[in-house]
């Protein structure tokens, strides 16, 4: 049976909202059952709690914690077929799988997050325009249901719950084991190239790759550029290095830092955010560079400061993501990242980059072909709520949807448009399972 702990757990990654009366429950195994609770309370899985707003919480009703799920339990490296427990973090699949020269398939910024926590958020990444999302790679998962049932998933098995699951926010069940395959490659090391870009045309001329020569591509943007400059940034893109290239000529990661507290709120102000962003856009003087770098200071350069969250000060802060399709995207792109700048609330961390035509297999997926941005901004209150509403009004208009992973706010009317399937999906929730995030939009 499941352990209760007496542990404190009230905020997300982006430390806003604030979620009270969280009775954590951990499991010691995988073999465990769910323990029988009264009727008005629920459980939610619970992994390393990377999600941004709500959708990790679970005010007044139950976390089950899964970080104990933390086993590998097969693999085959003439495969690279991969079953762990879902408690497994990123982070221990990368330190076990590439020596063995096999790499994930799809990863999203941060390391830090459990195999099951990327299944139900349905991560994306850099390459998702050639792999999709990740589960894409996903073969089969056990889920537990809070009636004792142990269904096994899988595109062949248990169709409707394996689409439901995908993408669902951990409201169908607990995953208690997935099965993925990796990704090989020949050493820990990626080549690339980054790309000084004068506005958003140049952009998107970057992006027209119709041989998908890179893997992975990314843009950083300066947000609060204006006029001619709107949408300029750092494009970024890489590939797996090839054989022969060997450790000795490019150095791993280096040792983690820390932030030891809470930043002031006035540290990332607007004239601070707009210095950051043209001391950035101005490290690189020329037009393009070249080179090459270890896998994890290009997939995970925040991973490289522990407790970055606390530069947002104890406010915390809210980050907000879009995709709108490609046959309005750069008006759309164009339109937001204006409304930003008119506002003066600059995102410390600006990401662009394009969804590809691979269609998502869950109910609940994220990603769509298009144009997708990424914004992160320190918790002003009724200011910033504001203008994150003027940006969905703005991804509406445009077809598009904006990622409940990183949602602190949005509308019930806004999630039923973002989510046509919502109805759908509504049918696999678990009676027993349920969120902050899903009682907001929903009731």
């Amino acid at each position: 049976m499941a352990v209760y702990q007496k542990i404190s757990i009230h905020q997300s990654w982006g430390r806003y909202p604030k979620a009270h009366n969280q009775a954590a429950l951990r499991l010691k195994n995988r073999f465990d059952d769910l323990p029988i609770l009264q009727k008005e309370t629920s459980f939610l899985p619970r992994g390393m709690g990377r999600s941004y707003g709500d959708s990790c919480l679970n005010e007044d009703a139950h976390l089950l914690l899964t970080r104990s799920l933390d086993h590998l339990m097969e693999f085959d490296p003439n495969t690279g077929l991969l079953r762990a427990e879902a408690g497994v973090t990123f982070e221990e699949i990368l330190d076990f799988a590439v020596a063995k020269g096999f790499f994930l398939p799809v990863t999203p910024g941060t390391k830090f997050v459990t195999l099951g926590g990327a299944i139900a958020n349905d991560v994306h990444g850099k390459n998702h325009h050639v792999d999709g999302n990740i589960s894409h790679h996903l073969l089969q998962f056990e889920l537990l249901r809070s009636n004792g049932e142990r269904l096994i998933c899988s595109q062949t098995s248990n169709e409707d719950m394996f689409y439901a699951t995908i993408g669902g926010l951990g409201l169908t069940g607990l995953i208690t084991w997935a099965e993925i395959k990796l990704r090989p490659i020949q050493n820990p090391f990626i080549t690339q190239e980054v790309v000084k870009t004068t506005g958003l045309s140049d952009f998107f001329a970057l992006s027209k790759d119709p041989k998908k020569e890179w893997t992975y591509t990314v843009s950083w943007l300066d947000c609060l550029a204006r006029k001619e400059q709107v949408g300029r940034g750092l494009y970024i893109r890489g590939n797996h290095a090839k054989a022969e290239f060997t450790k000795a000529s490019i150095k791993g990661p280096g040792s983690k830092k820390s932030v030891p507290f809470d930043f002031p709120s006035f540290a990332l102000s607007g004239p601070t955010v707009k210095a950051f962003n043209l001391l950035y856009y101005n490290k690189q003087l020329s037009r393009q560079t070249a080179g090459m770098t270890h896998y994890d200071p290009f997939f995970y350069p925040l991973d490289a400061i522990h407790d970055w969250n606390r530069i947002y000060g104890k406010r915390g802060f809210l980050q907000w993501q879009c995709v709108v399709p490609f046959s309005d995207g750069q008006d759309a792109i164009k339109e937001i990242l204006g409304s930003i700048s008119k506002s003066g609330q600059g995102s410390f961390l600006s990401v662009l980059k394009t969804f590809g035509d691979i269609p998502s297999l869950g109910l609940m997926s994220f990603p769509r072909p298009g144009v997708t941005l990424a914004l992160d901004f320190p918790n002003t209150g009724e200011k910033l709520y504001r203008l994150l509403d003027r940006l969905d009004d703005v991804t509406k208009a445009a077809k598009g949807s904006v990622y409940v992973a990183k949602d602190a706010r949005m509308s019930k009317e806004n999630f039923r448009a973002f989510y046509p399937r919502l109805q759908d999906f509504s049918r696999f929730v678990d009676p027993k399972f349920s969120s902050s995030f899903w009682r907001r939009v929903t009731s």
